[in-house]
C-alpha cells in the first residue's frame, strides 16, 4: 500500500469516526408526520381603525409569518388559514414552544426617529405634536421625533460578529427603497447641525430605533461619522447583545411589520399524522431495499461492488450527520428520498468501474490498480458535471423558495456533497486498497473489473443504430407529451389539500382511541388521504379536502362505532398550506435552476446540449404528471417531492451520456458523423444505465409493496420517473443534441484536463 493510500484512509477513517459522534450525540428532528409537533393558533385582530381584515388580509399576515417561521430555522412547519381569521401554525418538533409564541405573536412595528432632545422622564409632554416621549436602552429618557423610516423599507436583519465591536454581536440591518438615501440624511442631521460637528454629548447626535413602542437602539454618531452622514444601504444595531438577544431581535425584525395586528389564540400539542405501522415499514422497506441494492451490485462487480457498497454505508452515515448537525427536520418522504439517494449514490461507482473494464480490456499487462485509477480519473468530469448541475438548481431552490421546496434543497445539496465525498473518496481508497492486495492482483477476475461484462460485449456487436431512427423516437416522446397534456386538460389534476385547503374537523370520543386505529377507521369509511391526528386531551382531529356535511357525519359515525360514541368539537375551514405566494416562489426557483443548469450546461458543453436536457426534463415530468392525472392520482406535497427528484434523476442521466458524446466527438476522426459518435456514446454507457436503475428498482420496488399508502405514490412517481428518465436521456435528449448540432455545430478543440490523463503518462490523453 502506498504511503498516498494510507494517509488517504487515515483521514478517511477520521472522517467517519466524526461523522459517527454526531450522529450518535445529536437527536434528530423529526417532522410532523413522524413525531408531531407544537400547533399555534394566531388570531388576526383589526387594525387600529377598528376595520376587520378580509380573507387577503389574513393570507398576507399569514405569508409574513411564514418568513419569521423559516427566520426560526424550523424546517418543514404548515402555515395555511383556519376559518376567516386565524392562522393556523404547525411547528414539527419545536423544542421550545413558548419561544415560537413569543416570536409569532409580536407585532413587530419597526420604524426609526431622529432624536429631538432628553426628556426628564416618560411621563413628560413632547415639545410638539407627533413627538413621542420614551425611555432608551440606555437608561434615560428621549423625545423623538415622528418615524422617518419604516420596517417595509428594512429588507433584511441578521446576527453578526463583529470585530470592530470587540467581537462582540451585532445586528446588520439592510435597508430597500428610499431607506438608504434616508438615513443617510438623518445621520448627517444627527451629526452636525449648521455644518459644524455636534458634541458627543449632545442627545441629538443620536438616532433612535423603536420595536414595538419600545426604543431597542440609540446609539450616538461615531466620531468617524462626517456631516455627510452614514451612506450605503446597511447600517448596525449595538448593544452588547448576547448571540440568543442578537439573533432573536434580527428575526423580529426580519419578518417585517404585520399589515394587522397578532395574539396567540391557543397552543397545543398534536401527534404524528402518520401511524408507527407506517414508519416501521417504511424502514423495513428501507432496509430490504438496500440490502438487495447491495447484493445486486456485489455480483455484478464483485470485490469493488463490494467495497463500494461499504463506501454506500459511510455516505448515509455523512449524510444523515450534516443532516442532524444542522438542525434539518426529517420527515418521512425527505428519508424515502434519503434513502433513494443511497441507492442513486452507487451510479458514480459504476461509472467509475465500467471505465476501469474498459482500461483493464485495452491494457491488462498494466495491473488493475493502473485501470482502476484511470476509471476514477475519466469519470471525473462526469461525476463532476452531474452532481454540480444538481448542486446548482439544490442551491436555487433553497434561497429562492420557501416551505418544504426549500427543505428539499437543502435535503439534496447534502446528499449532492456526501455522494460526492463517499465515491470519489471513500470509495476510492477502499476499491485501491483491495486491488492491491497480493492475492487479488493474481486473481483479477475476483475484482469484477476483468472483462467489460456480456451486455456491453452483445450490445457493442450489434452495434443498434439507435440515432438512426431519431425522428421516431422523439415523434413518441411527442406523442406521450401529447397524451399526457391531454389527461390533465380532461381529467384536471386532483390537487391534494395542501393546494386546495378543505376542513379540519375535531372529534371528542366516548373513550379514547389512538391516532393509529382512528386513522383506519377513518380510511375504511372512504377517506384514506385524509390527515389524522391525536390532539389535546386525547381528541381525534381530521383534515381533508372538499369534506361536504354528510361527510363529516358519516367520519363522526365511523368513529363513534369504534369509540362508544363521537361527537364534533370544533369544524373549521382551512387554507391551502401551500399557498398561492409559496407556489409562485417555487415555479420561479424552479424556472431558475432550468436556466442555471442550462448555463452551466453550455459552458461545460455547448448551448445545445443545455437545451436538450432541458427540454428532456420537461419531458420527464409531464409524462408523470399526466399520469396521475389519468390515474386520479392526488398532487400534493409528497408528489412535489417526487417530481423533484425526478428532475434531479433526469439531469444526472442525461449529463453522463452528453459526456461520453463530448468525449468521444474530440477524440474522433476529423472524417466522423456527429451522429455517429452519440449513437456509440449511447450503447456505451448503456450498461452504466442498466445497473444503476436496477440498484434503484429494488429500492423503489420495497416502498411500493411494503411501504403502504403513504409512499405507494411517491414510490409509483418515481418508478415511472425513473423509466421515463432513462428512455429521455438516449431517445429524447440525444436525438435533440444531434438534430441542434447539426445547426450549430460542437467545435472538436480540446483543453486536456489532468484528470483525464494516464497518471503514469507524460501528457497523452488516454
Amino acid at each position: 500500500m502506498s504511503r498516498g493510500v494510507l494517509v488517504r484512509l487515515v483521514l478517511v477513517l477520521g472522517l467517519l469516526a466524526g461523522c459517527a459522534a454526531i450522529a450518535l450525540n445529536v437527536s434528530p428532528r423529526l417532522g410532523l408526520d413522524l413525531r408531531g409537533g407544537t400547533q399555534i393558533a394566531i388570531q388576526v385582530l383589526p387594525d387600529e381603525n377598528g376595520d376587520e381584515p378580509s380573507t387577503a388580509d389574513v393570507d398576507q399576515v399569514l405569508e409574513v409569518l411564514r418568513g419569521r417561521v423559516d427566520s426560526l430555522g424550523v424546517a418543514e412547519p404548515t402555515l395555511l388559514r383556519q376559518g376567516s381569521d386565524q392562522i393556523l401554525v404547525e411547528l414539527p418538533d419545536v423544542q421550545d414552544p413558548q419561544e415560537a409564541q413569543a416570536v409569532l405573536g409580536q407585532q413587530a412595528q419597526l420604524s426609526i426617529h431622529e432624536v429631538v432632545g432628553a426628556a426628564q422622564s416618560p411621563d413628560a409632554e413632547p415639545s410638539e405634536e407627533g413627538n413621542e416621549v420614551l425611555p432608551s436602552d440606555s437608561g434615560d429618557v428621549l423625545e423623538i421625533g415622528p418615524t422617518v423610516i419604516r420596517g417595509t423599507e428594512i429588507s433584511g436583519s441578521e446576527a453578526v460578529n463583529d470585530p470592530t465591536q470587540g467581537g462582540g454581536w451585532v445586528v446588520s440591518v439592510d435597508f430597500n427603497g428610499e431607506g438608504g438615501a434616508t438615513w443617510q440624511d438623518i445621520t448627517a442631521r444627527a451629526a452636525c447641525q449648521d455644518g459644524v460637528q455636534r458634541p458627543a454629548t449632545d442627545p441629538k447626535r443620536r438616532v433612535a430605533i423603536v420595536l414595538d413602542d419600545r426604543i431597542i437602539s440609540s446609539p450616538p454618531m461615531a466620531d468617524a461619522v462626517t456631516c455627510a452622514g452614514i451612506g450605503g444601504n446597511a447600517t448596525q444595531i449595538t448593544g452588547d447583545f448576547s448571540f440568543e438577544e442578537a439573533d432573536n431581535l434580527a428575526v423580529l425584525i426580519e419578518g417585517g411589520s404585520l399589515p394587522f395586528p397578532v395574539e396567540v389564540a391557543s397552543t397545543q400539542v398534536t401527534g404524528p399524522t402518520l401511524g408507527a405501522d407506517a414508519i416501521q415499514q417504511s424502514a423495513l422497506a428501507a432496509i430490504i431495499g438496500l440490502a438487495a441494492t447491495a447484493i445486486f451490485i456485489g455480483l455484478v462487480y464483485r470485490l469493488v461492488g463490494f467495497l463500494a457498497t461499504l463506501a454506500l454505508t459511510s455516505y448515509a452515515l455523512i449524510s444523515y450527520a450534516i443532516l442532524v448537525a444542522l438542525g434539518s427536520t426529517l420527515t418521512l418522504p425527505g428519508l424515502a428520498g434519503f434513502v433513494l439517494a443511497i441507492g442513486m449514490a452507487i451510479d458514480a461507482n459504476v461509472l467509475v468501474f465500467e471505465r476501469a473494464r474498459e482500461e483493464y480490456r485495452d491494457n491488462p499487462r498494466a495491473g488493475m490498480r493502473r485501470a482502476l485509477s484511470i476509471g476514477f480519473n475519466k469519470a471525473w468530469s462526469a461525476i463532476i458535471d452531474s452532481n454540480l448541475t444538481t448542486l446548482i438548481a439544490a442551491g436555487l431552490l433553497f434561497f429562492l423558495a420557501a416551505g418544504p421546496v426549500r427543505g428539499f434543497g437543502v435535503t439534496l445539496s447534502i446528499g449532492v456533497v456526501a455522494s460526492m465525498v463517499s465515491a470519489l473518496v471513500i470509495a476510492r481508497v477502499l476499491t485501491e486498497v483491495g486491488v492491491s492486495l497480493p492475492f487479488v492482483r493474481k486473481r483479477p477476475r475476483i475484482t469484477g473489473l476483468s472483462d467489460v461484462g456480456r451486455v456491453r460485449t452483445w450490445l457493442m456487436e450489434k452495434n443498434f443504430q439507435i440515432m438512426a431512427k431519431a425522428k421516431i423516437w422523439l415523434s413518441i416522446a411527442a406523442a406521450l407529451v401529447v397524451i399526457a397534456l391531454a389527461g390533465i386538460g380532461i381529467q384536471g389534476l386532483n390537487l391534494g389539500v395542501e393546494f386546495t385547503g378543505g376542513r379540519t374537523i375535531e372529534y371528542d370520543t366516548a373513550q379514547a382511541i389512538d391516532a393509529d386505529t382512528a386513522r383506519e377507521v377513518v380510511a375504511d369509511a372512504g377517506y384514506p388521504e385524509a390527515t389524522v391526528q391525536s390532539v389535546a386531551q386525547g381528541n381525534i382531529s381530521v383534515r381533508a379536502g372538499d369534506l361536504s356535511q354528510d361527510d363529516v357525519t358519516t367520519i363522526n359515525d365511523a368513529l363513534g362505532d369504534a369509540a362508544g360514541g363521537s361527537q364534533v368539537l370544533n369544524d373549521s375551514e382551512v387554507g391551502a398550506s401551500l399557498g398561492e405566494q409559496l407556489r409562485n416562489q417555487a415555479l420561479i426557483a424552479f424556472g431558475l435552476a432550468f436556466l442555471g443548469q442550462l448555463i452551466y450546461m453550455a459552458f461545460r458543453f455547448k448551448w445545445t446540449f443545455g437545451l436538450a436536457a432541458i427540454i428532456a426534463m420537461m419531458h420527464d415530468v409531464l409524462l408523470v404528471v399526466g399520469l396521475f392525472a389519468w390515474l386520479g392520482k392526488p398532487i400534493d406535497g409528497v408528489f412535489l417531492a417526487a417530481a423533484m427528484t425526478i428532475v434531479g434523476v433526469s439531469i444526472n442521466d442525461t449529463v453522463v451520456v452528453f459526456d461520453r458524446i463530448r468525449e468521444r466527438w474530440r477524440l474522433s476522426r476529423p472524417d466522423a458523423v456527429f451522429a455517429d459518435e452519440a449513437n456509440t456514446a449511447c450503447l456505451e454507457t448503456t450498461p452504466r444505465t442498466i445497473n444503476t436503475g436496477i440498484g434503484i428498482m429494488f429500492i423503489l420496488a420495497a416502498l411500493t409493496v411494503l411501504g403502504g399508502s403513504s409512499l405507494g405514490d411517491f414510490s409509483l412517481a418515481l418508478l415511472v420517473g425513473l423509466v421515463v428518465g432513462t428512455f429521455s436521456s438516449v431517445f429524447v435528449a440525444t436525438p435533440l443534441t444531434v438534430f441542434f448540432n447539426s445547426k450549430a455545430p460542437m467545435a472538436r478543440t480540446q483543453k486536456i484536463r489532468r484528470a483525464e490523463r494516464d497518471p503514469q503518462d507524460t501528457g497523452a490523453v488516454v
